[in-house]
């Protein structure tokens, strides 16, 4: 049975094969609406906007795309 030279350390192992679970930073993209940075494929939270259209009204709060109302 072959065995391995030099054993490795716990330290090395684990650095290994805990790799994927890091936690890796958010990355945030301007709203093309209003500006705002927001997770990408999400709706804005401060205009309600994703992919161009208006998916969730929030009340008090105006876009650039809304006419005033005279």
């Amino acid at each position: 049975m072959v065995v391995p030279t030099k054993k490795l350390s716990k330290a090395r192992y684990r650095k290994r094969r805990f790799q994927k679970e890091r936690v890796k930073n958010l990355q945030l993209q301007p709203c093309k609406n209003c500006s705002a940075l927001v997770l990408a494929h999400r709706v804005c939270p401060e205009c309600g906007f994703y992919k161009g259209k208006i998916i969730r009204h929030i009340e008090g709060r105006k876009s650039k795309t809304e006419k005033p109302r005279s």
